[in-house]
């Protein structure tokens, strides 16, 4: 049946088949012409796309962070056992009840400002606090201060 339906229309399909050919034929001179006409674009173009893709490989291999990582291992010490006060260090350094306040609250990070509204205090008062804090204790800054009285047990 598929025979007698091919050998019928063999004509038809001939035809078909040449036609087909013929088209691509004339769409494969038509590109032909065109990249002969657009020679030095599609050249360009095809530079611009070379140099496009080894520009981002560079700045990605260029911009890779080139990171070690180290392992460092180090013995900690755990104080398992609550806080006592130092009474001896407290009244050697002479310390005000409002300078151990003062030094708590710097321990706990907060700044002039935000200890004088705390303690409802003059930011003037707080820093005088702060300078004989520094003075009784011989540090000239806040964080030498506090691990000072870290070390000398005054605060935890």
């Amino acid at each position: 049946m598929a025979k007698d339906f091919l050998i019928k229309n063999k004509r038809l399909i001939l035809y078909g088949v040449s036609m087909a050919l013929l088209l691509f034929l004339l769409k494969w001179l038509q590109l032909r012409f065109i990249i002969i006409d657009h020679a030095f674009e599609v050249y360009a173009g095809g530079i611009a796309l070379i140099f496009t893709g080894l520009g981002i490989w560079l700045a990605l291999k260029l911009t890779k962070p080139k990171i070690e990582t180290v392992i460092v291992e180090k013995q900690i010490y755990v104080n398992n056992n609550a806080f006592e006060l130092n009474e001896t260090a407290l009244t050697n350094l002479n310390l005000s009840k409002r300078e151990i306040e003062v030094l708590q609250l710097m321990a706990e990070g907060l700044s002039n400002h935000e200890i004088a509204e705390k303690l409802f205090l003059s930011l003037s008062t707080v820093k005088t606090h702060s300078r004989n804090l520094f003075e009784k204790l011989g540090v000239a800054r806040r964080t030498q201060a506090v691990d000072k009285a870290k070390k000398l047990s005054i605060i935890p």
